[in-house]
């Protein structure tokens, strides 16, 4: 009972952080909110009897897929070498019993027995180790954990493993047992913080600036302030929600080539601190906004609301999903405006629509191009089929040629005589419009653009040379 026929103890494995790098909690959670959103009111009535009704709750009313979740892979190795050598292995976790039969059901490692929480049980700190000390005896099996909710464990182990631990916890652990393998990962939390926050999808809220620079006040200092400001307000209140959205795609983003790698969905960062950080930055965008006039906290407030109900609903639709996010693209212009007093002209608000409709479609052409690569049928919580991507690609080139034309009826109509002395010289920008324009799509085919046009563009010398030439057409039309 207490030795395998190699005289090895049994080896009992944690689940939660050690196993795999997330919390099936908070996986199931997230995932109960998204399909159910007023879930979240039954939540705290939950709780309060107990951690393992709240757990069997949320696990009897969803199912989450087990074979995209992010494995501590060196463990799962290390395991699966063990096996061979025909040591039991056991999986003793406090998460949901279910969760953790359908983990083991898809490793293939584990003996039939599975110990997690039910309906009565929360199965983690003295619990364990009374079920483990009872099943086993003292000093009579080995155990992996990763937390200081396992210290009470090992210090009824004979032997300990320890996965992506502080060393302080290491050393702990080293005090109570003896710890034979220690599992760990290089821990970088800046660029993993970065990638979470998208900093690089920041440069989307210079359009705030565009009702300045189009009037001509870019030499005003207090309009430019204020643009600063809406730009750095736009900046974290976008952020808050890409990382709400990211923990709520969690399931689409790890069936996806590149999304998987996000930080939330590999799990290199966890979804409590996934939560805090939005928090925070969904404060800080609101202050900065409450230092400018009260029309661009309206504006700010329909921003999160579209943007939220994007990630919630709206990216479900087919069609709808793109028009949602020209219609984003084409707030923060507003947001410009309402931030400064300048309000933007309907010529600039009309070109920016079909030109960020165009550039996202853009990205939906490449998700599907990466799809069909790898030979997937749809695009996973986004209703796109593989065969539609001509169709996207058509509304997309021509929604892109659209907006050079409002283009040319503005330099055509009389507003520009106002602001410009050789208003002809404007003609020279649509041609280089139509060929910046035509050559994301001919990139986008090609298998060479971004997931993001946009964060294509920032990191794009040609394109940089192409807002040069425009930027000079400008000032000599002046």
């Amino acid at each position: 009972m207490g030795e395998d026929v190699q005289g090895k103890s049994p080896l009992c494995v944690d689940l939660d952080g050690t196993l795999i790098k997330t919390d099936l909690l908070w996986e199931s959670l997230l995932a109960l909110l998204k399909q159910s959103p007023l879930s979240l009111f039954q939540l705290p009535f939950w709780l309060l009897k107990g951690r393992a009704h709240l757990k069997h709750q949320i696990a009897r009313r969803v199912t989450l897929d087990v074979t995209t979740l992010p494995y501590q892979q060196d463990l799962v190795e290390f395991l699966s070498k063990e096996r061979e050598s025909g040591r039991e292995l056991v999986l003793a976790t406090a998460s949901h019993v279910s969760l953790a039969q359908a983990v083991a059901a898809h490793l293939g490692l584990f003996d039939e027995r599975v110990y997690g929480s039910d309906d009565r049980i929360n199965l983690k700190g003295a619990r364990k180790v009374a079920l483990l000390v009872e099943r086993y005896g003292v000093r009579r099996f080995a155990y992996a954990g990763n937390s200081t909710a396992d210290l009470p464990v090992w210090a009824q182990a004979q032997e300990g493993i320890v996965v992506n631990a502080s060393s302080g916890l290491v050393g702990r652990a080293q005090a109570l047992t003896t710890v034979s393998q220690v599992f760990s990962e290089p821990v970088s939390r800046l660029k993993p913080l970065a990638k979470a926050l998208r900093v690089h999808q920041w440069a989307k809220n210079v359009l705030v600036f565009i009702p300045v620079v189009a009037s001509h006040q870019i030499t005003d200092s207090l309009l430019l302030l204020q643009a600063g400001l809406a730009f750095l307000s736009f900046s974290f209140s976008a952020s808050s929600v890409y990382i709400l959205n990211d923990c709520l795609d969690l399931a689409s983003d790890r069936r996806h080539p590149r999304k998987k790698n996000r930080p939330f969905a590999s799990g290199r960062l966890s979804i409590p601190f996934g939560i805090l950080l939005a928090l925070g930055c969904l404060l800080a965008g609101v202050l900065l906004a409450l230092l400018l006039p009260s029309l661009f906290l309206l504006v700010l407030a329909g921003y999160l609301a579209l943007t939220t109900g994007y990630s919630f609903y709206l990216k479900q639709f087919v069609l709808l999903d793109v028009i949602v996010l020209a219609q984003l693209y084409t707030v923060r212009v507003y947001g410009g405006g309402a931030a400064t007093g300048v309000a933007p002209s309907h010529w600039l608000l009309t070109f920016s629509l079909f030109l960020f409709l165009s550039l996202a479609l853009v990205k939906r052409f490449t998700e599907l191009r990466l799809m069909s690569q790898a030979e997937g049928k749809e695009l996973h919580g986004r209703g796109y089929w593989v065969s539609d991507i001509e169709h996207i690609s058509s509304i997309g080139s021509a929604s892109g040629l659209l907006a050079v034309l409002v283009l040319a009826l503005y330099i055509s109509s009389k507003e520009v005589l106002l602001l410009y002395s050789h208003s002809e010289v404007l003609w020279l920008i649509c041609p280089v419009m139509l060929y910046w324009i035509s050559r994301v799509w001919m990139l986008a085919y090609r298998n060479r653009m971004d997931d993001d046009p946009v964060v294509f563009a920032v990191r794009d010398p040609k394109s940089y040379m192409m807002a040069a030439m425009i930027g000079a057409i400008l000032f000599f039309a002046k």
